[in-house]
This record gives structure tokens, C-alpha cells and sequence, in this order.
């Protein structure tokens, strides 16, 4: 008898290498860790796109680590390693050209029969992630798994350090990687503009944040210890349930929407212990640059000044998208709070509170392989606090004449263990599941 195939054996032949800038960026460059910079060292964002056969017509992969070396001559932070002042112990990056760390795995799925049957456990097959630390000087920052499924279609796997930047910065990288295999692939010479780091303001605030906080020392192993085991799962919205929902709630966004509907949610099932504050993260539009690197997406609190479990959704989805007396951009209160210690103190922003992340407008479909999008685009977190996060995502579709079943968003959230199968049923009972 033939034991089940587990999970972990369905992405094998692990070859990893390293790529680097394909020019020396020069002796004694640093880039130095803002304040914001630091509060996210214990958070990793994961990326896996799922491409078809024909997006990888003519496309090899000596064609694609080609394009990361003209890439990375831009984007050469990410080929660093985290060293700390002598004199402060304060982290910074030593921009070493020592690489990012490249992955090939083969999967004798196709992509098609993986996507049936997708979740967390098996997504994390597809991307190879391994924490920094406890050799601070030895750890990559950035994890690039290039996983080729039997029926020709691939999946890019993408393991990010937050440090460097948040998931518009992600998308932008590899968007702007793929603008390169596209020139590389038809023997033109690539070039990109020079990647800009952003200025970061100077803390003003010296009230403490809502939206982070202080979290015991994890010494050089960034990993964050929480207090309960945590789980992520995901499902799908269509248009039947946005418009559904919307007709309760009124003429707020679907974003504001849906983030209404999970915070009562979870308030129900959470039993007297229901989230009054919650963080919520979108795009800054004045950094709409597709070159910028960093941490600069709007960090807002939100505070509910009465019972969340039992309040109408309209009154919720509107506290959420124009309440601008409760609404606070935390972004300089964060960095006032960890330069008040220089760095030395360890914080977290995903999970500090529940917190809603809008990456509807983080261009995730502007990938393209032979012209072709991704099947899907999928990205999560990894170190996220005990009170949980949501990640809301935009899934392709069609015309705007789109089929009432057809889906437009994932919903991806990443909860303490216990309280996963009681919103299953709340979200069944909402006829969400």
C-alpha cells in the first residue's frame, strides 16, 4: 500500500543560490533603519504568483536571474545584511552586495489542480522563508522561489523582510522585475530608474501610538513569541456579496465595507473581549512612485466608542472611512516611540490591534510574463500579533458586466487558533462561506 503523499513532499528538488547586484555598489554603503523602518522587523510579508504555461513560453530561468541582476543594481539594500552599531547597537544594513537568496522547486501538480486545493499550509511550500537571525550578518532579507509545476506553469514565491518596505514596495520590485525579463527575453538592453529611498519624517508626536507596541527583546533572532498559536485562512468575495453588503451599508467603499463586517465579526466571537481599536493600513497616495522603497503606507487607528458585537454596520463602515476625529495617521507617533530608545526597544504594528491592510491598489496584476497576468496574486504575513490582521485583496476579473457569483476580493486573515472555527460560523451565518 502507497502511504498518502504529504504535503511537504509535493514541492522537492530544493536548489537555492544567490543573486546579486550585477554591478559593485561601492565599498562603506549603509542604509539606515528609520524608526518606522524598525517597528516592522519582526513582520515578513509572503508573495506567490501563479502563472499558466504560455506565460512562461520562451521565458527560462537564467532569463529571469539575468533581470534580478540588472534589478538589484537598483534595488541593492535588499541585497544587504543587518549589522548593528558598535557604538548604539541600533540595526542598520550593510549594503554588501551579498544577495538575495534565489529558489528552484519543482511540483508535480499543475498549477490548475494546486489552485483546487489551495491554503496557507500549502502556499508556504511555494515560498521559502527563513526568519534574520540569529546570525544577523549571515541572513538574507529577501527570498525569491521560482516552484515549476508539471503542466509548464510556474509560481513566483516571494519572502520579504519588512524592514526594507511595505507590500506596495513588494509589488512594485516585482513588477518592475518583470518589466525586465521582458526586455532581457528579446535582447534589449534593461534599464530602470534609479530606485529612490524615501525621506522619512522627523518624529513630532509624544503621545504613545494606538496602532504599535512594545513587545519583550527578541535579541538577534527576529522572530516574534505569541501568546497563542495562530492560524490563517482565506475566502473569496463576489460581486453577489459585495453588492448584498453594500445595500445594508450604503455608499462607503468596498474596502470600508468589508472591514465593518469582520470587525463586528470577530467582536461576536471574541465573548467580552471584543477589539474597540482597530489599525488600518492603505496607500499613501503621495508615494505612488513605483520606484520607492520603504515603509510608507498610511497607519491609521480607529477607535469605537461603543459596543462593536452589537452596533449597526452602517455606523461602523462609516467610523471607518470618515471619521476624521478618531482617525489618526500614527506613522510619526511610531517613530517618536522608537526613537525615544534609539532603536533599541522591539515593536509590532500587525496584530498590536486587529488590523485591516488595503492592498486593492497595490498593482498586484501589473505583473506580466509573455503579456500574460498572474492566475492569482497572493500575499500574507508572517509575525502577526495575538489580536490578528486582514489582508483584503483584489482578485482578477472580467468586464464590468461580471457575473453576480463571479469573485473580486480575497479575504485573507490570520487569527489566534481558537477563534478561527467561531468566525467560520458567524461568516457562514453571514452567507460569506
Amino acid at each position: 500500500m502507497v502511504p498518502p503523499q504529504q504535503d511537504h513532499d509535493l514541492v522537492y528538488n530544493l536548489r537555492l543560490s544567490s543573486v546579486g547586484p550585477g554591478c559593485v555598489t561601492g565599498s562603506d554603503v549603509v542604509h539606515d533603519l528609520s524608526g518606522l523602518d524598525l517597528t516592522m522587523k519582526l513582520h515578513y510579508l509572503k508573495a506567490v504568483y501563479y502563472f499558466s504555461s504560455h506565460a512562461m513560453e520562451g521565458l527560462t530561468v537564467k532569463n529571469m536571474k539575468e533581470a534580478m541582476f540588472y534589478l538589484l543594481n537598483d534595488y541593492y539594500i535588499t541585497c544587504g545584511r543587518i549589522k548593528r552599531s558598535e557604538s548604539s547597537g541600533r540595526p542598520y544594513i550593510k549594503c554588501n552586495d551579498c544577495g538575495i537568496r534565489f529558489v528552484e522547486g519543482v511540483c508535480d501538480e499543475t498549477v490548475d489542480e494546486w489552485l483546487e486545493t489551495d491554503d496557507d499550509s500549502k502556499r508556504n511550500l511555494l515560498v521559502y522563508h527563513r526568519a534574520i537571525g540569529p546570525e544577523l550578518s549571515f541572513s538574507p532579507l529577501v527570498y525569491l522561489q521560482v516552484t515549476q509545476f508539471k503542466c509548464g506553469g510556474i509560481s513566483l514565491g516571494l519572502s520579504w523582510a519588512h524592514i526594507l518596505g511595505d507590500a506596495f514596495s513588494v509589488s512594485n520590485f516585482i513588477n518592475n522585475w518583470g518589466q525586465l525579463m521582458a526586455k532581457v527575453n528579446v535582447n534589449s538592453s534593461p534599464a530602470l530608474a534609479p530606485r529612490s529611498l524615501t525621506n522619512t519624517a522627523k518624529p513630532e508626536a509624544p503621545s504613545e501610538p494606538l496602532s504599535a507596541k512594545q513587545v519583550n527583546h527578541v535579541g538577534d533572532l527576529w522572530v516574534l513569541a505569541n501568546n497563542c498559536k495562530m492560524e490563517t485562512f482565506s475566502f473569496n468575495l463576489t460581486t453577489q456579496h459585495l453588492s448584498n453588503l453594500q445595500a445594508k451599508i450604503g455608499s462607503v467603499s468596498a474596502f470600508d465595507s468589508i472591514c465593518a463586517l469582520l470587525w463586528r465579526a470577530i467582536a461576536k466571537v471574541r465573548e467580552g473581549f471584543e477589539p474597540q481599536i482597530v489599525t488600518v493600513c492603505r496607500k499613501d497616495p503621495c508615494h505612488d512612485d513605483n520606484n520607492v522603497l520603504g515603509n510608507n503606507q498610511i497607519i491609521r487607528s480607529i477607535k469605537a466608542s461603543f459596543l462593536v458585537g452589537e452596533s449597526d454596520l452602517n455606523k461602523l463602515a462609516t467610523l471607518i472611512a470618515n471619521d476624521q476625529d478618531q482617525v489618526c495617521d500614527e506613522r510619526n507617533k511610531i517613530e517618536a516611540a522608537v526613537e525615544k530608545d534609539n532603536g533599541s526597544t522591539d515593536y509590532i504594528m500587525y496584530g498590536s490591534n486587529l488590523t485591516f491592510v488595503n492592498l486593492e491598489n497595490a498593482g498586484l496584476y501589473e505583473l506580466e510574463l509573455n503579456g500574460e497576468k498572474p492566475k492569482l496574486a497572493y500575499y500574507s504575513i508572517q509575525g502577526v500579533g495575538d489580536e490578528g490582521a486582514v489582508l483584503i485583496l483584489p482578485l482578477p476579473h472580467g468586464s464590468a458586466a461580471e457575473n453576480e457569483g463571479e469573485p473580486r476580493y480575497l479575504v485573507n486573515l490570520t487569527l489566534p487558533e481558537g477563534q478561527v472555527f467561531k468566525l467560520k460560523a458567524e461568516l457562514k451565518r453571514a452567507a460569506l462561506l
